[in-house]
């Protein structure tokens, strides 16, 4: 990685949404450009720089939150008109500020997604995607499952309009008109959408993806099928994908791939010689990064990448040097403009000062008096509750636009009670929870920051009975199957709703038609989960009997809760169980494996002190010493993971024979003897023994 950026902020606007800063057009080639950008106060603002400063070209009165900016005009001409979406209404403004067209859409819901193709306008709420051209309605459709993104593959390359919705469920939906034209699964809840090169590249159908799990592809969207090409699958663990752009950054003729996460990340990929995407630069800036393009901002000739991010900093990463030579053998100097803004900045901070203290002197005063009222102070908080395939823990994010004091997380009657005090400036918290399938209630996180008065907002989050499941499209159909039929009087929406409660990942509006098949898997043990149902009846098969048991009783107890009555009826597989056990046993195996190489790391490290060389110990134990770090860093990182595999093991056991009726839970110690002692043939002898 050979590219060097420098960081300048430009300036800080209101907390910002996903895709709402752009770039305008240059006048010419490398020539500065203005930054125009939308913001939760309802605020559209556009400026360039002038000698180190930001200069406002124009600024709107307050209003609505912007969710989406996008930039548009006449086919083939600069797009340099201005489209924000604000709840339903899409306003346009020119390059000056001049508000020329309001559009009052027939959306019930608040537009979160928006692109524009000349006079043809892609909109989308939470479930509703619309295309109007001119103005006037087209095509409507109602997705199945939450719309993230929209766009459309460009109509002045192609002979057709091809719009794209991704989707919550792991899919790209292609349509054409009002339908479906076919479906493609990505690896990822898919968050943004772009077309590769600016463009749709060579064939104007390539389609680039970001997902929430940090993953990116590119697809070619054909008539026929997509075409997948290449796929990132993001092994650093870094964040979820919020923005796309392509920008040639490095200089080499070649656009390069200019990625923003939710995590503060910023990357530049470049293009091999095969077209693969190689990583050249990445910088973590400190909150998500919200929109990202590639252009010239600060000075005439020096490109750069601009981000904006949550809490409304405009940044650019440029190559402009920061130091500058005076002539040749000269010591570096800071020149005369740079002397300028920090006398600038210098003043400014002590007229805040000032401002701040008189401020503070004026609430103490006003709130000693007879009729003091207090203000509670609002602030943002950005969150977002994940589950992580990788490691089947939920990952829990808190972003605010202020500087956070303290998050107490708190769940079920204080089973999980924590509090985390954070470090002067810390804006973003990312918490690691894992949790039991069978427990399940409502987490609650208590996000206080460093203002005044003290404020708290609590946030809510559901742990799902069947928690650790994961929407997917296609099982195996092969395995042997556990079976739980439910029947009675209750309607489709009904069951709908007890399988949103019990599993993640399903939509909340129960989807169209009189029957419908979900897939599911397990990210812990890759079991997996079948439901199917219709109005009274509903069939769940799993390979694993504890997902039935845990659907057996949280669904009785929730048709009980509406006086519902339920016939359930089951056909247990005794198959599945060793099937099971051995889905359980390479990872029970490298478990009890890392926990001994753990325990005989101080042992060994004492022999080797002793007798001043490891020449004496067998080549095993040479091994353990030489990678001792790297095995109590990952002993570290999967605290309690053989006691996660112990209690699923257990839960298998116990509920094996409550469908037989027989209650083994005096056996467990038994059992528990047999797992600190393991061998695979005796665990599942004893399964069949007891």
């Amino acid at each position: 990685m050979d590219l060097n950026l420098n960081r300048a902020d430009y300036l800080q606007v209101g907390v910002t949404s996903q895709k709402t800063m752009k770039l305008l057009p240059a006048s010419r080639h490398r020539a500065t450009q203005k930054v125009v950008i939308g913001d939760h106060d309802g605020v559209v603002m556009c400026f360039g720089m002038k000698k180190g400063e930001a200069v406002a070209v124009f600024k709107t009165l307050p209003g609505q939150k912007i969710a989406r900016l996008e930039l548009g005009g006449v086919l083939n001409t600069p797009q340099e008109k201005i489209f924000i979406a604000a709840g339903s209404e899409i306003r346009g403004f020119t390059k000056r500020g001049k508000q020329f067209l309001s559009f009052e859409t027939n959306l019930t819901e608040s537009i979160k997604a928006m692109h524009i193709s000349g006079s043809d306008l892609f909109l989308s709420a939470s479930y509703i995607y619309n295309h109007y051209c001119d103005c006037k309605d087209q095509h409507y459709y109602l997705s199945g499952d939450k719309i993230n993104d929209v766009i459309c593959l460009p109509v002045e390359r192609l002979p057709r309009i091809t719009p794209v919705l991704a989707c919550q469920d792991r899919v790209l939906r292609v349509l054409q008109g009002s339908d479906v034209m076919y479906e493609t699964e990505v690896p990822g809840p898919p968050t943004v959408l772009a077309l590769h090169n600016g463009n749709g590249g060579d064939s104007g159908e390539d389609l680039l993806f970001g997902t929430s799990d940090g993953k990116l592809g590119l697809i070619q969207i054909t008539t026929s099928k997509p075409v997948h090409k290449w796929e990132i699958r993001n092994e650093k663990k870094r964040g979820g994908i919020l923005c796309v752009d392509s920008f040639d950054i490095v200089g080499d003729g070649v656009k390069d791939l200019l990625i923003g996460r939710d995590d503060g990340m910023v990357e530049v990929y470049s293009f091999d010689n095969a077209n693969e995407p190689v990583l050249r630069f990445d910088q973590m800036l400190s909150e998500s990064v919200t929109s990202i393009q590639g252009g010239c901002i600060g000075k005439d000739g020096y490109d750069e990448i601009v981000v904006s991010t949550y809490s409304g900093w405009v940044t650019g990463l440029t190559t402009e040097p920061i130091h500058k030579e005076s002539g040749p053998g000269e010591e570096l100097k800071i020149n005369q403009e740079m002397q300028n803004k920090i006398s600038s900045l210098r003043s400014e901070l002590e007229h805040l000062q000032y401002k701040v203290l008189q401020e503070r002197e004026k609430y103490q005063q006003s709130s000693q008096s007879s009729t003091a009222k207090s203000a509670v102070p609002s602030f943002s908080v950005n969150d977002k509750f994940t589950l992580n395939k990788d490691d089947a823990s939920y990952s829990l994010i808190l972003e605010v636009q202020t500087a956070i004091d303290n998050v107490l997380i708190q769940s079920n009657d204080n089973f999980l009670l924590a509090t985390y005090r954070c470090q002067a400036n810390t804006t973003r918290l990312e918490l690691k929870i894992r949790s039991i399938e069978g427990q399940y209630g409502t987490l609650q996180a208590y996000v206080t920051p460093r203002i005044q008065p003290k404020t708290c907002q609590v946030r809510q989050y559901l742990i799902k009975p069947l928690s650790l499941h994961q929407r997917t499209h296609f099982i195996d159909h092969d395995r042997p199957m556990n079976t739980l039929t439910l029947t009675g009087q209750f309607s489709f929406a009904e069951v709908h709703s007890w399988v949103v409660f019990c599993v993640p990942e399903v939509p909340e509006k129960p989807p169209a038609g009189e029957c419908v098949t979900f897939y599911f898997q397990n990210t812990f043990l890759d079991t997996q989960l079948e439901s199917t149902y219709r109005k009274g009846e509903g069939i769940f098969k799993s390979d694993n009997i504890s997902t039935i048991s845990i659907l057996k009783d949280v669904l009785s107890k929730e048709a009980t809760k509406r006086k519902i009555n339920l016939n359930i009826s089951y056909e247990i597989n005794e198959v599945s169980v060793k099937h099971t056990l051995k889905l359980i046993h390479p990872k029970l195996e490298y478990q009890l494996l890392l926990a001994k190489k753990v325990q005989l790391i101080d042992a060994l490290k004492e022999l080797q002190v002793h007798e001043g060389n490891t020449n004496f110990l067998i080549p095993e134990y040479r091994c353990i010493l030489e990678e001792a770090d790297h095995l109590q860093e990952e002993y570290k990182k999967q605290p309690a993971h053989l006691e996660r595999l112990y209690g699923m093991i257990t839960d298998l056991f116990i509920d094996k024979f409550k469908f037989k009726g027989t209650n083994v839970k005096t056996k467990v110690p038994l059992l528990l003897e047999i797992l600190d002692n393991y061998d695979q043939n005796a665990l599942i002898a004893f399964f069949d023994a007891a």
